[in-house]
């Protein structure tokens, strides 16, 4: 296996829109919200170490998270799990990554992915991955995978490829991009889906270290001063107190408002693979294939469900009868301590959890 080869795994999400089964103390990246078994932290994990030797799978995520990591990844060496101080978006959680990345090794190319991604076909993602990897070892572009968007969904950003200007990578093509789009209106995102010049941005980037160091120096030099500044420190008891300092001085921003929507060297790779990123209940919803025959899913241990459709249920509380009658697409998600009951629309949990805030309830997030 290649030794330079490295993943990179942004796990630090508050994952507020799977309120109220996520919470800050413990985010869906932690959870097993669709019931496979393991978290999203595990299989995103899983899924890499067959291309990826496991000693070179880093974790960027909040300190207050680092035990859960040691718990569900007990096999992660403590100086792979890079711990943030303070929330300030993917661009400085990457450049905490590559900077330190390339004190141990300035030949990697990386694979930069989020947590919480859902992925079938997942023989066709390997091979992809593998593909970007050899590619951009030897070419000085940042590779991002495109996915074929299904619907007009604004929760999702956008890349506009230009068919004009393309390569051939082991028989599949690679477009330059044209454009980045960071979660358009409606309206917008069904032009970009009527053209077919636009594919979804998934969010993971593949590039070898010395081009993004590159282009972080171009795009973000505000970004990139602060961590290169830490070069003689990484890997010595004096690496927190210099990251806490660069995470202060940082903007809050994310790496594609700060270097993609800039850089001249981002090409797409389309997905040949299943993807999503689960983001909200109603993506599980549409995603699940244990819906009975009036489109419920029904995860309890006992329950009486009546003159009811299109609803997802979860309770988690044993030994209790949850009886329901008379609803149609809504969500009812019972937890320890909150039970949820609304209308399955995503916009209804994002203003619960913004109404706690204002209500000085946090216990509850």
């Amino acid at each position: 296996m290649d030794k330079n080869r490295y993943c990179i795994i942004m796990a630090g999400g508050s994952g507020t829109r799977f309120w109220p089964m996520s919470r800050v103390a413990k985010p869906k990246q932690f959870l097993d919200i669709l019931d496979l078994g393991k978290t999203f932290l595990r299989m995103t994990y899983n899924r890499f170490t067959p291309i990826i030797p496991p000693e070179n799978v880093l974790i960027v995520s909040s300190e207050q998270y680092r035990d859960l990591i040691k718990d569900q990844l007990p096999q992660i060496p403590d100086e792979n799990i890079l711990l943030e101080p303070l929330k300030r978006n993917t661009a400085p959680c990457i450049a905490y990554a590559i900077y330190k990345l390339r004190k141990k090794n300035p030949n990697a190319s990386v694979v930069i992915t989020p947590a919480d991604h859902y992925i079938t076909g997942e023989a066709n993602f390997t091979s992809s991955i593998a593909r970007a990897l050899d590619f951009v070892a030897h070419n000085d572009q940042i590779l991002t995978i495109g996915i074929e968007p299904t619907r007009p969904d604004t929760n999702y950003g956008y890349i506009q490829m230009n068919r004009g200007a393309h390569r051939k990578v082991e028989g599949h093509s690679i477009y330059a991009v044209k454009t980045f789009t960071e979660k358009p209106d409606v309206e917008t995102a069904k032009v970009f889906c009527s053209t077919g010049e636009f594919l979804w941005n998934s969010g993971m980037f593949i590039s070898n270290i010395r081009s993004l160091i590159a282009e972080f120096e171009s795009c973000l030099p505000e970004v990139a001063s602060l961590f290169a500044a830490g070069d003689a420190l990484w890997y010595t008891p004096a690496e927190q107190d210099f990251v806490l300092g660069a995470y202060r001085g940082s903007p809050n921003i994310s790496i594609d408002y700060g270097v993609m929507e800039k850089t001249r060297k981002a090409w797409v790779l389309p997905a040949d693979f299943g993807w999503s990123d689960l983001g909200t209940w109603t993506t599980v919803y549409d995603l699940s294939s244990s819906k009975d025959e009036n489109g419920n899913i029904i995860k309890t241990r006992e329950s009486i469900i009546q003159d009811t459709r299109g609803t997802l249920i979860r309770e988690k509380q044993e030994g209790k009868l949850v009886v329901v009658r008379g609803l149609e697409d809504f969500l009812v998600i019972d937890t320890e301590d909150v039970l949820m009951i609304c209308p399955r629309n995503d916009k209804y949990v994002k203003d619960f959890v913004t109404d706690l805030t204002a209500r000085e309830k946090n216990r509850y997030l």
